[in-house]
């Protein structure tokens, strides 16, 4: 990654009981501590999950990860950077595998203070930190791998492959934020409510917030329980660490984000936040394409 070795610190930690090796972490950059937040709540954390296979985007996906596909003159993983350095976060926390270093070489060359070339995002001034998952454990796996890296406070998760143009999603999100886990929403179409996670809503509105009761991950046709689908941004509560902690694993033997979520709505309110740009998934190619 083009660090010193006085610039760069190494730990290994994994999350017991999974079977899963240690992962390897890099930390670069100093953390900018006099940015401001563009949002009412400072989520100083962002974690971007970006240790997945792409299968949906084979056969590009054996020599080019996808987050480093290209959308135009950028690539997928510029948008969640941005995303991630407009929100105001101090530290960005990239899960990659060792499969896909090169993203670790690609940020490396945006936060290495060169001038910008066309079709560069911004430059990085946050603190990067890289945890490696080797195992496709899932989603809430790779969450809890970064417990040890974690700022003081509600964290944020941004799925790369979810790109929002508009407004900035995570930015709308926090500035209706009021505790407890807070997850992005679209209304899909009832046909194709089983490719997604769909949340079971009660209660009113308020604003863009729908309370949440629980979620169902990809229902069968015809048994959602609402039209409204969870979206590749997620707020959370910390404490949502120690409920992955006790999670069993779910649909595909991983460990899913949303079931840990569900749990822990006994605890801590969730609402669905319904954000007003405009989401493609750039994990499979007609979405890609769409971008």
């Amino acid at each position: 990654c083009g660090l010193s070795h006085d610039r760069t610190k190494e730990k290994t930690h994994g999350r017991q009981g999974t079977g899963s090796r240690p992962g390897l972490l890099f930390i670069s950059e100093e953390p900018n501590h006099r940015r401001q937040p563009v949002s009412d709540v400072h989520i100083k954390t962002v974690i971007i999950p970006a240790a997945g296979l792409g299968s949906r985007l084979l056969a590009a996906t054996r020599v080019t990860a996808k987050e480093l596909l290209p959308v135009y003159d950028r690539v997928v993983l510029d948008f969640a950077i941005d995303e991630a350095v407009d929100l105001g976060a101090e530290r960005i926390v990239v899960v990659i595998s060792t499969a896909k270093i090169a993203i670790q070489a690609y940020l490396a060359d945006r936060s290495d203070g060169t001038a910008a070339r066309p079709g560069d995002g911004k430059r990085i001034g946050q603190e990067i930190i890289y945890i490696f998952q080797d195992s496709p454990l899932g989603l809430g796996h790779a969450v809890h791998c970064c417990k040890d890296v974690m700022l003081p406070g509600p964290f944020a998760v941004l799925l790369p492959d979810d790109i929002v143009l508009g407004a900035n999603c995570l930015a709308e999100m926090a500035s209706h934020y009021r505790g407890g886990h807070m997850i992005a929403a679209m209304q899909v179409k009832p046909e194709e409510a089983s490719q997604y996670g769909i949340f079971r809503l009660g209660g009113l509105p308020k604003d863009n917030c729908l309370p949440v009761f629980g979620m169902v991950e990809k229902p069968s046709i015809g048994t959602a329980p609402s039209s409204f689908a969870a979206v590749g941004r997620y707020i959370l509560d910390p404490m949502i660490f120690d409920v992955l902690e006790r999670t069993p694993t779910g649909r595909g033997g991983e460990v899913q984000l949303t079931d840990a979520i569900t749990l822990s709505g006994k605890a801590v309110p969730v609402v669905a936040f319904r954000f007003s740009g405009t989401r493609h998934d750039c994990g499979n190619h007609d979405g890609l394409l769409a971008a």
